[in-house]
């Protein structure tokens, strides 16, 4: 069995980094991220694999990455490795979401649809929480039950939301899907009902618009002032009816044109699509849609929030509309999910505390032979374009928390890693940085016998691997239990922490043992 996605570090490093150090100093090309580092592959057994000696050279020597074009999953071979792994912040979570809806109905999910970052961050996480913008770097580890093998988690947290804290006013269009199949019960209706909350929590200061779009889009409501006409913005929602087609392109298009003629000066300007993602009808063709959000992201500087629902779900579509819009997808399932998206996460969402914001993760060649960073397939960065503040970063907000986990092979004791996030002011655009550091002596014995949240992190990490895996019942990741075990593990966790989270993840877990 191989590991795929895994970086060796090795002899041929000290030809290609001879005077490079732990961090990049210099900046890279005028990329657009695209750029996706990649990793080699690792045979497990003894198929003449041999680590080679470690480079002699010292930590605070300058360095620089390649940039290598293309993605791809974070298991598959790849060439010439580097010790750097940089990638744009994430805080998505509609991928393990669903996962949890399509279980619940006696089914698997599609492996294409499982982004293992987004189940690790769907978890809250105790980091220690900066006092103002910007980000605490946190790095910890412990020991699997493979052979010098580790888990390295790698968390980022943001300072804490402040409910009536002050923030800049909000200006939202709102673009929901009213395809006919959005009838479905738990669809448009969850909408509805969802936005009714919304519109109950956003300030008198802040302003809507409500857009539709079936076989073609309507702008039902032009951008608003909550204050004053609270009645006008609920008679427009609860007149959303179900239709036709999805033209998803034509919804697009006119939510970002309404949210461009209704733009504030000062406000937060972002567009909120609530759809199942199903587009049939219009333009389709993805990246013809997605180059209509680049353009008003860049020119105008409106971000999108995506809220996925349905049992069929354009996954991937919504994932990438995201990503190009500078914001985040969730997914709904229910009720009381639709009310924390509606509820918490969105008015959180209206502030951001850092833009473009980017991690990069530094392994000392003398300690690591190798190592694999688990997710983040399509927010890999160049390595030389970490410091290169035109290129493309994640968007975050207040009370957020980004994990990141590494499947790390030692081969000496000493310095493991040294985690840097590096992020803009999201008013003066100034960039910041961040580090935080790693000894292999601080590694815990046992990711089962860890704190909560390296326990849970390790724990969502190996179910959405084995998820990627169809027909297997173990993750390729280090260390991993079957999947019989794993539901165990979970169970146990669930019984220690007394967290609900963690009791619906056992379930989740449980659940795809009895299907497989």
């Amino acid at each position: 069995m191989k590991w795929h996605g895994t970086r060796r570090l090795g002899g041929a490093l000290l030809a290609f980094t001879a005077a490079s150090g732990l961090l990049l100093t210099g900046c890279g090309g005028t990329g657009d991220g695209s750029g996706k580092a990649r990793g080699s592959s690792y045979d497990r057994g003894g198929n003449g694999s041999v680590p080679l000696p470690a480079p002699d050279r010292g930590r605070d020597e300058p360095g620089g990455g390649e940039r290598r074009e293309g993605e791809q999953d974070s298991r598959e071979a790849a060439p010439d490795p580097d010790h750097l792994s940089t990638f744009a912040l994430d805080v998505d979570t509609a991928s393990y979401g669903y996962a949890r809806r399509v279980l619940a109905e006696g089914r698997l999910p599609d492996p294409t649809t499982v982004r293992p970052e987004e189940f690790v961050n769907s978890f809250r996480q105790d980091y220690a929480r900066p006092g103002g913008d910007g980000f605490t770097v946190t790095v910890d580890g412990a020991r699997t039950d493979e052979d010098d093998w580790s888990l390295v988690r790698v968390g980022l947290a943001t300072r804490p939301a402040e409910p009536n804290g002050e923030r800049p006013p909000a200006a939202l269009t709102f673009v929901v899907d009213i395809s006919g199949s959005m009838a479905e019960p738990g669809r448009l209706d969850l909408a509805r009902e969802s936005l009714a909350v919304m519109t109950d929590r956003l300030r008198d200061d802040d302003s809507v618009a409500l857009v539709t779009f079936s076989d073609e889009a309507e702008t039902v409501l032009p951008m608003t002032r909550l204050g004053g006409n609270r009645d006008e913005i609920h008679d427009a929602v609860d007149s959303l009816e179900p239709a036709r087609s999805t033209n998803l392109g034509a919804g697009v298009e006119t939510g970002y044109e309404t949210a461009v003629e209704g733009l504030r000066e000062g406000a937060t300007n972002r567009v909120v699509l609530v759809s199942d993602a199903l587009a049939n009808t219009g333009e389709t063709d993805a990246d013809a849609i997605l180059e209509r959000i680049s353009r008003s992201r860049r020119d105008h500087g409106v971000t999108l929030f995506g809220v996925g629902v349905g049992s069929d779900y354009g996954d991937a579509l919504m994932e990438r509309l995201a990503d190009r819009g500078d914001g985040h997808t969730v997914y709904v399932s229910g009720e009381e999910e639709a009310r924390e998206v509606f509820s918490e996460q969105l008015p959180r969402a209206v502030e951001l505390t850092a833009r473009d914001a980017k991690a990069q993760v530094a392994f000392d060649p003398a300690t690591v032979a190798e190592f694999h960073l688990v997710g983040y397939d399509n927010r890999r960065v160049a390595d030389d374009d970490f410091r290169d503040d035109r290129v493309d970063g994640g968007e975050v907000g207040p009370g957020h928390t980004v994990t990141a986990l590494y499947a790390v092979r030692t081969r000496a004791d000493g310095h493991l890693a040294t985690a840097t996030v590096r992020w803009l002011d999201p008013d003066t655009r100034a960039p910041h940085e961040e580090t935080g550091d790693l000894e292999t002596g601080d590694l815990g014995d046992s990711v089962w016998t860890a704190d909560r949240g390296l326990t849970l992190t390790a724990t969502a990490a190996y179910f959405a691997d084995v998820l990627r895996s169809p027909g297997h019942r173990r993750s390729a990741l280090p260390g991993a239990p079957g999947l019989g075990e794993l539901s165990e593990r979970a169970a146990e966790l669930a019984a220690r922490t007394e967290d609900e989270d963690v009791r619906d993840l056992a379930e989740a877990i449980r659940t795809a043992d009895r299907l497989t």
